[in-house]
């Protein structure tokens, strides 16, 4: 479990994109990704937001950027992506069971 800390559009993505940097805790830290969440998103209203990351992925080179975690979402019925997010407060770098 983690939480965004910053958002920002990924200009340099062939789609549309924002690149997070989200906090996974103490004993993980802060990682980087690029994700295409930006039809049912902006950025302002990710900042502060839970988010559930895979963080055990190799790191990926998306154009200019390393994504260093995955953030997990759901493709809806138009084939945006909506993020899967925890209805209650989980500690930061809390382990999906």
């Amino acid at each position: 479990m983690g939480k965004v800390i910053e958002a920002k559009v990924f200009a340099e993505a062939r789609n549309p994109a924002y690149i997070l940097h989200v906090d996974f805790g103490e004993e993980i830290g802060m990682r980087k990704s690029s994700v295409q969440i930006a039809e049912l998103y902006n950025p302002e209203e990710l900042v502060g937001r839970l988010v559930v990351g895979v963080v055990n992925f190799p790191e990926k080179q998306i154009g200019p950027l390393m994504s260093e975690c995955l953030v997990t979402g759901f493709h809806n019925k138009d084939g945006a992506v909506a993020l899967c997010i925890p209805d209650k407060d989980v500690p930061l770098g809390a382990k999906l069971c």
